[in-house]
C-alpha cells in the first residue's frame, strides 16, 4: 500500500469495550479484536482506529488516561497490542490509535505527584492549578474547576477525573513527543488526536471559551508533524476538530500540520439536499487549496446512531443538544442510512465507519438508568442520557444474548431483537446492510477514494455527481421518484429501483 494510503482510506472505528470479548468478562478486549480481524479484512477496510486502549479508571470510557505507554489490563497487555498490530499489518490493515493530549487521569503518576508536591511545585506546573477558581464551565456540565485538600483548584474541561495539561510547560511537550515515538516504534501507522483544538488556554479577558482554537495550538501540531516527517515518514495525524466554520477547520490541515481531520460538518448536516450539497461543496472548496483529502463521517462513539437519527423529525446533529428519546421511524431511518452510506463512500477522500454502522444498528434509547455509565449522565444530574446508547456491544451470532459478543454478561445490555442484526444473520443476506457495505467498500477500492468530483445536472432534491473513474452517484432525497441519468450499468443501489427511476431516500452507483 503506498504511503498516501490514507488519502482515500476506508477507516473502521473500533470501540474496544464493545467490539468483541475474548475472555468472557463482558468487556471487549484485544483478544476479541484479534479473533475478528478476518471479519474486518473481509469487510474491506484499509485501517482500524481504536479509541484509547491505555490503563484508565474509565471515568470517561478510557479518555481519562493513566499511562500512555501501557495497555488497560481489562483489554490485554503491551505484548498483545504488538501482536495485534503485527496481525493487522499481515492482513493489509493499518492501525490508528487515539492520543489524548488535553487531559490526563487524576489517577496518573503525574497528577498524584502534583497533589503530593503542593502549591507552587514543578509537579503542579504540568497542570492548571489556581488559588481561586475561574468561572469556566465543563463541557460535560457543571464547573470546570475542582478544589483539592490544600485549597487550590485545578482545571478540567471535561470530568473532574480529567485534569487538563498545561501546554505552556516544556515538560508536557517533551512527554508527548516521547509518547508518539513509543507507539510509532511499535508500528502504529497513525494517531487520532482527541479534542485537538482545546489544548491551549487563555485565562485573560474573561472569555467563557478561552480555550478553543487559540493560535498557539497550531505550533504544537507543527512540532508533531516535524517529528513524524523527520523520523517516521509514513505516519499520519488525524484531528478531532469541531467547528461550524470550515475556514478555521481547514487551518489544521496546512501542509506542516495534520494530515486529515474529521469532517463533523457533514456528520451534523440534516438529511436534506441543500444542506448536504452545501456541506460537500464547502468541504471540497476548503480542502482543495491545501491539498488535503476530506473525510466523510456519518457516526462515531459520541453521536446518536445514524439509523435512529435519520428516522427522526429533526435529522441534523447538534453536539450540544442531544435528542435522545425522541421518536424515530426506524424503517425510514434504515432506508436513509443505506443511501447515506453510498453517498459517503462515493465522495472523494477518506471515509470512516463506526462499528455497527455496517450492521444498521439503531441507538439503544432504553438502557436502564442504573446501568448508564457515561459521565454526561451523571454531570447533567440525569437530564442527558449520554452516549451509552451508541456504545452497546456488537451482535455477532446466534438467537440469544450476548449474540456471540463473548460468554459473559456484556457491560451494557443488548436489545433482544438484535438477533436479526447479527453478522451471522446478515452475512448470507444479499439485501442486508452488511452486504451493502461489503459491496460498496469493494467497489470503492477499485473506483473511488481520493480524487475529485463533478456535479451533474439534477433536480434540486437530488444529489448527482461523477467521480474520476466515471462512476456516477445519484441520491434522491425528494418525496417523488427521480429519473436516472443515461448509464450502461447499475453497479450498486441502496434499495430496489423502479425501472429507470430512483425511489425516494435511495442512492445508486452507475457506470
Amino acid at each position: 500500500m503506498p504511503e498516501t494510503w490514507w488519502r482515500g482510506a476506508a477507516i473502521y472505528q473500533v470501540y474496544l469495550r464493545s467490539f468483541a470479548d475474548g475472555n468472557g468478562d463482558g468487556i471487549g478486549d484485544l483478544a476479541g479484536l484479534r479473533s475478528r480481524l478476518a471479519y474486518l479484512a473481509d469487510l474491506g477496510v484499509n485501517a482500524v482506529w481504536l479509541v484509547p486502549w491505555y490503563p484508565s479508571p474509565m471515568a470517561d470510557g478510557g479518555y481519562d488516561v493513566a499511562d500512555y505507554r501501557a495497555i488497560e489490563p481489562s483489554f490485554g497487555d503491551l505484548e498483545e497490542a504488538e501482536r495485534f498490530i503485527e496481525e493487522a499489518h499481515a492482513l493489509g490493515i493499518k492501525v490508528i490509535i487515539d492520543v489524548v493530549p488535553n487531559h490526563h487521569s487524576d489517577q496518573s503518576e503525574w497528577f498524584k505527584a502534583a497533589l503530593a508536591a503542593g502549591p507552587g511545585s514543578p509537579e503542579r506546573e504540568r497542570f492548571w492549578f489556581r488559588d481561586e477558581p475561574g468561572d469556566w464551565k465543563s463541557i460535560f456540565g457543571g464547573p470546570a474547576w475542582t478544589q483539592v485538600p490544600d485549597g487550590q483548584w485545578y482545571l478540567h474541561l471535561f470530568a473532574p477525573e480529567q485534569p487538563d495539561f498545561n501546554w505552556t510547560n516544556p515538560e508536557v511537550h517533551a512527554e508527548f513527543h516521547d509518547v508518539l515515538r513509543f507507539w510509532f516504534d511499535r508500528g502504529v501507522d497513525g494517531i487520532r488526536i482527541d479534542s485537538a483544538a482545546v489544548l491551549v488556554k487563555n485565562f485573560e479577558g474573561g472569555d467563557p471559551d478561552g480555550y478553543t482554537d487559540l493560535p498557539e495550538v497550531h505550533d504544537i501540531y507543527r512540532s508533531w508533524r516535524s517529528l513524524a516527517d523527520s523520523e517516521y515518514t509514513d505516519r499520519i495525524f488525524i484531528g478531532e476538530v469541531w467547528f461550524p466554520d470550515q475556514e478555521r477547520f481547514a487551518r489544521y490541515l496546512r501542509p506542516d500540520e495534520l494530515h486529515t481531520a474529521f469532517n463533523f460538518d457533514f456528520l451534523a448536516a440534516p438529511w436534506e439536499p441543500a444542506a448536504l450539497r452545501a456541506s460537500i461543496t464547502t468541504t471540497l472548496e476548503t480542502h482543495a487549496p491545501l491539498g488535503a483529502p476530506p473525510t466523510w463521517v456519518l457516526s462515531n462513539h459520541d453521536v446518536t446512531r445514524v439509523v435512529t437519527r435519520y428516522g427522526r423529525e429533526i435529522t441534523s446533529w447538534d453536539h450540544g443538544a442531544r435528542r435522545d428519546g425522541f421518536p424515530s421511524d426506524l424503517e425510514l431511518g434504515y432506508r436513509r442510512a443505506r443511501a447515506a452510506a453510498l453517498l459517503a463512500m462515493a465522495l472523494p477522500g477518506g471515509v470512516y465507519i463506526y462499528q455497527g454502522e455496517e450492521l444498521g444498528l439503531p441507538e439503544v434509547d432504553d438502557i436502564p438508568n442504573e446501568l448508564r455509565q457515561d459521565p454526561m449522565w451523571v454531570r447533567s444530574e440525569h437530564t442527558v442520557p449520554g452516549r451509552d446508547g451508541c456504545r452497546v456491544p456488537l451482535p455477532w451470532s446466534g438467537q440469544e444474548k450476548p449474540f456471540g459478543f463473548g460468554t459473559g454478561e456484556p457491560w451494557l445490555p443488548q436489545p433482544a431483537d438484535w438477533n436479526k442484526l447479527t453478522v451471522e444473520a446478515q452475512s448470507e443476506d444479499l439485501g442486508s446492510m452488511l452486504s451493502l457495505y461489503r459491496s460498496g467498500l469493494k467497489l470503492r477500492r477499485d473506483l473511488l477514494g481520493d480524487g475529485t468530483l463533478t456535479w451533474c445536472e439534477s433536480r434540486d432534491d437530488v444529489l448527482a455527481f461523477q467521480r474520476d473513474s466515471g462512476l456516477v452517484c445519484v441520491v434522491n432525497l425528494g418525496a417523488e421518484p427521480a429519473p436516472l441519468p443515461p448509464h450502461t450499468e447499475v453497479l450498486l443501489a441502496s434499495g430496489p429501483l423502479e425501472g429507470d427511476e430512483l425511489p425516494s431516500d435511495t442512492a445508486v452507483w452507475l457506470r
